[in-house]
C-alpha cells in the first residue's frame, strides 16, 4: 500500500500508516519538547499517559525486622497482677570482700554491713601486704555481727606479724571465706545457725500502644504496586502494606522494650509526664541491659582484637566459673564481634595453641568452619554464636555500635514463685504479659471508625490500634554477660 503524506498540523516527516505496523515514519515521539521540529517547543503527548510502572517494590533492606531474639532465647507467659516477684538463691558459702582489719585481728564488714559468721569457724583472709592466705580460727563475734576478731593458726604478736607472711597496715583492706570449723573435745556445739539466703527482684509490665488510620477515600483507592512485607502480606493495595508495615514496626517495638528500658527515678521528668510522680521504680520497666548492668556481668572491649580475643574471652570464662558455670550458652553479637571471634578461633584451630573443640558439630572441623563459626567448645563451656540483626540495623542499635553483643546461658533455672508458692523451672529469660479469662493484652488489635469493616463512630477513617502489656524477667543475671565497646 503507498504511503499517503499529510499536511497540515502534523510534522513533514511525520507519514501515518494505514496498518498498525512499526514504521520509522509513524513513529511519534511522545517525549520530545519539540515534536514539530519547528522550533516552537510544543509540549508533545506524554502528559496525557501514564508512565511505565514497575509492579515490583524493591525490597532495598531486606527482611527490616529485627524482632525474634526472646522468641530464639525465652517464652512468654501470661501474668495478672501489676508486678512479677521471683527470688533468687544465695551462695552456698560464706564470703565477704572489702572488710577493713586492724593488727589484733578485728575485722570489720564493709559498708556498716553484717555477716553470718560465727565462734569456733575457721576462715581464710587474703588482702593488700600478704605474702599468701592466712588461715585463720574466729574467737569473737560482736553482738550485732558488724565485727568478729580472727586468730591466725601460725601465730605472731599481731595479726600484722604473722611469720614469713609480710605485713600489712591496720585497717587494712581484706577479703575472707569461711571453709570449716574447729572445736576442742567436750566443747559445746555451734552456737546460732546461718540461714538460707535468697535475693527478691521484681519487675512491673509497660503498656505499649500504636496506631494506624487512613481515611475511607484513600481506602478506596487502588494502588496498582505489587507489594509483600515482613508479615507475610502481599497484593496491590498500598494501604494494607502500609497497616502491615505498622504491625510489624509496633512487634519490633515490643521487643525493643524489653531490652532497652530502664526504671525511671523520682527525681527525673518521666514520672510528671506519665502522671505518677512519686518513687522509684513508678514508670518504666527493667529491660536486658539495665538488668546485666545491675546484676550481670559487663565485659569491655572483649571483641576489640582478634590477636586478644581468646585469652579476653578465657577471663570471661573464669567468671562464669565464679558463678553458675553454666554448660552450655549463647552468644548473640554484633557484625565486627562475631568476625573478630571467628578470626580469633581460627588461628588456634591447627592446634599450635592447643586447637579448637568442635564437639557441637560431631567433632568435624569442616561443618565449623563453614565460612564462620556456629558453635564451638572452649575449657568446659559450649558455645553457640549467631549475628543479632539488632545491634546490626543501622536504625536500631546499630547507630551507635556501643554494645558488641551478649551471652545468654541456655535452659531454665529454679526459682521460687510467690504466687504458685512453690519452685517452678523458667527458662533464664522469658517476657510476662498481662491476661486473664477476660483479656488477652498480650499483642491486642482492634478496627475503630466507619471504614474497613468498621462502624464504630461517624468518622470517614479506619483506624487500626495495638496494644500491649508486659515485663522481661531475667533471672540469675549473674551467669549473662554483656559485653561493650
Amino acid at each position: 500500500m503507498a504511503q499517503v503524506g499529510f499536511g497540515g498540523g502534523l510534522p513533514a516527516d511525520l507519514i501515518p500508516y494505514a496498518k498498525k505496523q512499526t514504521l520509522a515514519t509513524n513513529y511519534l515521539n511522545f517525549t520530545s519538547s519539540d515534536v514539530f521540529g519547528d522550533g516552537t517547543n510544543k509540549a508533545g503527548w506524554a502528559q496525557q499517559y501514564l508512565p511505565d510502572l514497575y509492579q515490583q517494590e524493591v525490597e532495598k533492606y531486606g527482611n527490616r525486622s529485627v524482632s525474634s531474639f526472646l522468641r530464639m532465647v525465652g517464652a512468654e507467659m501470661p501474668m495478672t497482677s501489676d508486678q512479677v516477684i521471683w527470688s533468687e538463691q544465695g551462695r552456698l558459702h560464706l564470703a565477704y570482700e572489702g572488710a577493713a582489719i586492724d593488727t589484733a585481728g578485728e575485722i570489720t564488714i564493709a559498708n556498716s554491713g553484717t555477716h553470718a559468721v560465727r565462734v569456733g569457724q575457721t576462715v581464710i583472709v587474703k588482702g593488700a601486704g600478704y605474702t599468701n592466705p592466712v588461715k585463720a580460727y574466729v574467737s569473737v563475734v560482736a553482738s550485732d555481727n558488724t565485727t568478729l576478731t580472727v586468730v591466725p593458726y601460725k601465730g605472731g604478736a599481731t595479726f600484722g606479724t604473722i611469720s614469713g607472711n609480710g605485713t600489712f597496715n591496720a585497717s587494712a583492706t581484706v577479703d575472707f571465706f569461711v571453709y570449716g570449723s574447729e572445736f576442742k573435745k567436750g566443747q559445746t556445739g555451734m552456737v546460732g545457725a546461718v540461714k538460707p539466703e535468697f535475693e527478691t527482684f521484681t519487675n512491673k509490665p509497660i503498656i505499649l500502644k500504636d496506631k494506624y488510620e487512613i481515611s475511607g477515600s484513600d481506602a478506596s483507592q487502588i494502588g496498582w504496586v505489587e507489594v509483600s512485607g515482613e508479615a507475610g502480606q502481599s497484593g496491590y493495595l498500598w494501604y494494607l502494606k502500609a497497616e502491615g508495615d505498622t504491625r510489624v514496626r509496633f512487634e519490633d517495638y515490643l521487643e525493643m522494650s524489653m531490652i532497652e528500658s530502664e526504671f525511671a527515678k523520682a527525681s527525673g521528668g518521666v514520672d510528671t509526664i506519665l502522671g505518677v510522680a512519686g518513687s522509684d521504680n513508678t514508670a518504666g520497666t527493667e529491660g536486658l541491659f539495665a538488668a546485666l548492668e545491675a546484676r550481670g556481668i559487663v565485659a569491655n572491649d572483649a571483641f576489640d582484637d582478634k590477636a586478644d580475643v581468646i585469652s579476653d574471652f578465657d577471663l570471661i570464662l573464669k567468671q562464669l566459673d565464679k558463678q553458675g558455670a553454666i554448660e552450655e550458652n549463647m552468644l548473640f553479637l554484633d557484625r565486627d564481634a562475631n568476625l573478630i571471634l571467628d578470626d580469633g578461633l581460627a588461628n588456634i584451630s591447627a592446634g599450635s595453641a592447643g586447637g579448637t573443640a568442635y564437639g557441637v558439630f560431631e567433632n568435624s572441623e569442616d561443618m565449623a568452619l563453614n565460612l564462620g563459626f556456629r558453635g564451638f567448645r572452649r575449657g568446659s563451656y559450649d558455645f553457640y554464636k549467631t549475628d543479632w540483626k539488632y545491634l546490626n540495623n543501622k536504625s536500631t542499635r546499630g547507630l551507635f555500635s556501643d554494645i558488641q553483643g551478649v551471652l545468654v546461658p541456655a535452659g531454665t533455672s529454679s526459682v521460687y514463685d510467690q504466687i504458685l508458692g512453690k519452685n517452678i523451672r523458667r527458662p533464664f529469660l522469658h517476657v510476662r504479659y498481662r491476661a486473664s479469662e477476660a483479656d488477652d493484652r498480650r499483642m491486642k488489635s482492634w478496627i475503630t471508625g466507619s471504614v474497613g469493616g468498621a462502624a464504630t463512630s461517624d468518622l470517614d477513617v479506619m483506624e487500626v490500634h495495638y496494644l500491649s502489656e508486659r515485663c522481661l524477667v531475667t533471672q540469675a543475671a549473674n551467669n549473662f554477660v554483656l559485653f561493650k565497646s
